[in-house]
């Protein structure tokens, strides 16, 4: 089944709200954000991990990004604490658990054929730089090329940020609050908010009170 495929339209969800459904694998719950059903499985998930839960070893044929909210995640190539964005390449194979629990946003079949990049970095321990001509905005890049754009940004309290996704965008909060405005209305975004924008779109937002921390993919749509 089908969830928010249109991607020419605008999706807000509070993600916290979804309830949890089974995963083919016990102990492995999932929030579904957008799905693509076809052969290729597009899909954007929220998964939590109960502790000692694992998925069986497999091939991500079509690439796999996900970032850590809790916990700490598990696979071949290392343990993954809260902070952590992975990108996993397509050819790339992996058995994944948590043997402490955990919960991920998890992305897969996104990537581009030819792509075999990892990206194994954590927000807690990368640095961050001021955004030119985007005052009170810092950046932590996460991987950038003529398709996509991927970083954390790090947003002062109370400052206006324009995100230009002529490609495309998705922002998710990881922590603090914004008020996004778009043509229709004004919206509250609060930890685990996601926001997905379609081609040719702005994301207008004012951090909160006590700053915001988001998660950003563009160009990708």
């Amino acid at each position: 089944m089908d969830v928010n495929a249109d991607f020419s339209k605008r999706v807000l969800l509070h993600t916290d709200s979804i309830p949890w459904e089974d995963s083919p694998m016990p102990g492995v719950e999932r929030r579904r954000l957008d799905r693509v059903a076809t052969e290729n499985e597009r899909v954007t998930t929220i998964v939590r991990y109960a502790p000692d839960s694992q998925f069986s070893s497999h091939v991500h044929t079509g690439g796999e990004e996900f970032l850590v909210l809790e916990g700490v995640f598990e696979d071949d190539y290392g343990d993954w604490p809260a902070g952590s964005y992975i990108r996993n390449p397509p050819t790339s194979k992996h058995t994944p658990g948590s043997k402490l629990g955990c919960t991920i946003l998890v992305k897969l079949w996104q990537f581009q054929p030819n792509d075999r990049t990892f990206v194994h970095a954590n927000r807690h321990k990368l640095g961050s730089v001021p955004e030119h001509n985007r005052p009170g905005v810092e950046v932590s890049p996460l991987y950038k090329d003529q398709f996509e754009n991927v970083r954390f940004e790090y947003w002062q309290a109370d400052t206006a940020v324009t995100i230009t996704a002529a490609g495309g965008g998705e922002i998710f909060v990881l922590e603090g609050s914004c008020i996004e405005n778009n043509n229709e209305h004004s919206n509250e975004l609060n930890q685990h908010s996601w926001l997905r924008v379609p081609v040719g779109t702005n994301i207008n937002a004012v951090a909160g009170p006590n700053g915001t921390t988001v998660w950003i993919k563009t160009g990708h749509l």
